[in-house]
């Protein structure tokens, strides 16, 4: 494929920024579609949407409309939405059970593995049976529950994608009585007037909280603010592939109060805090401690301590982010607590999503101003250092995080 870039990517991606067509140029939305979305491992869903035999949803891997479904032997696969036949798409509906697809143009049937089953008027193709399955993402495979496709037929594995950020995930599954996560409290749509990555670069933006979120902060009386100051304990990670973290653990550790990372106290739910010392023992105390993470996972899914993001792109200039709120599995008095604050946060009236998407869309309009041409990423450049694991941390309100984002979108945009 030649590049419509022009060149290598040293001349748009540099240590300390990056350059502004990045987020305008349509040329280069549609390479990284390619080369990002077509090509490395994607989230897609979690297994919890099906949790029957039979069960599908209706999803998005980058502009391609797919159906996750779970066949009777409970294998997920991920079913490109179109019949082979004339390119009439064969879902309509956004879930559902079934273990059949029947398009409506010719009546063409398929099993919810993607094999053609029949089609009517067999002898017009002169045989009853034709080798014309769905489209199907060709690896598929899942961490955690968390359900990911990679449309390469050969390539890293999911694990290797992950690297240290599969921690990451089993922190979270780890604040379940069962271990188990589900994300079924349903998903809010949120259409964006931005370039996919600005929503990416934000999920680890530990600089700006203090100030687009201030008011709500102050009126709340929250405690989010101090954990993205300069003098704040908490770290930013380059977790290694384009993943990062805001480690905000040194600061709990600071407080040893159970469920602080959660604004509450241990006495307002006090079953969860039992079934979780019976799970863990004394492990217990340290995973009521540190609470959950705040991850962003290259490209798309960022888990935001109680809230689980879905970033998908829909042109150069506009994405979709899906929200929904985590459920943890045996937790349900801490379930309850996770939608109505999910829906205070990133709601259709929430105040959090409300300020971020003020500032993504303020920062797809700027970026298109002719002058100047780059974004700056050095903060944080003159004091990182490598902690024990070897990775590269910066201070919580430093861009060390961005700057992994863009040595992996480099590298996976320069790869032919």
């Amino acid at each position: 494929m030649t590049s419509t870039i022009g060149g290598p990517l040293s001349g748009l991606i540099q240590h300390d920024r990056v350059h502004g067509s990045l987020y305008t140029n349509p040329g280069i939305f549609t390479e990284e579609l390619q080369k990002i979305w077509y090509r490395t491992w994607v989230f897609v869903g979690h297994e919890s949407e099906v949790p029957q035999p039979n069960d599908y949803v209706r999803k998005k891997l980058g502009l391609q409309d797919v159906i996750m479904t779970r066949d009777r032997e409970g294998q997920i696969h991920l079913l490109l939405n179109r019949c082979p036949h004339r390119g009439n798409q064969v879902c309509d509906d956004a879930r559902g059970n079934s273990g059949t697809f029947r398009c409506p143009y010719h009546g063409w049937t398929f099993r919810n593995n993607g094999d053609l089953i029949g089609f009517p008027f067999f002898k017009g193709y002169g045989q009853r049976k034709l080798d014309m399955p769905m489209g199907r993402v060709p690896r598929v495979e899942r961490y955690g529950g968390f359900v990911f496709g990679s449309f390469a037929a050969d390539g890293p594995s999911l694990i290797e994608h992950l690297g240290a950020a599969a921690g990451e995930i089993d922190r979270l599954t780890a604040l379940s009585p069962e271990g188990r996560v589900e994300l079924t409290a349903g998903w809010l749509q949120h259409r964006t007037r931005a370039n996919w990555k600005l929503l990416a670069e934000n999920e680890t933006d530990g600089y700006h909280p203090q100030f687009v979120h201030g008011s709500i902060f102050g009126v709340t009386g929250s405690t989010i603010g101090p954990l993205y100051a300069d003098s704040s304990t908490a770290v930013t990670r380059n977790l290694g592939n384009g993943h990062s973290e805001n480690d905000l653990r040194p600061e709990f550790r600071k407080f040893a109060e159970p469920m602080r990372w959660f604004g509450t106290t241990e006495s307002r739910v006090p079953n969860y805090v039992a079934a979780m010392r019976a799970k863990y023992g004394t492990d217990a105390e340290r995973i009521l401690v540190e609470g959950a993470p705040h991850v962003m996972i290259f490209p798309n899914l960022f888990i935001a301590e109680i809230q689980v993001f879905n970033i998908q792109p829909v042109a150069v200039n506009e994405c979709t982010q899906y929200a929904t709120a985590v459920q943890l599995a045996g937790a349900p008095e801490l379930n309850r607590r996770m939608v109505s604050q999910c829906i205070g946060s990133v709601g259709p009236a929430g105040m959090l999503l409300a300020d971020d998407t003020e500032m993504y869309e303020r920062n797809q309009r700027g970026v298109e101003a002719l002058t100047p041409e780059w974004l700056d990423v050095r903060r944080g450049l003159n004091r990182e250092r490598v902690d024990d694991n070897g990775f590269t941390i910066g201070g919580p309100t430093d861009e060390t995080g961005m700057r992994g984002f863009w040595s992996q979108y480099r590298t996976l945009m320069e790869t032919e």
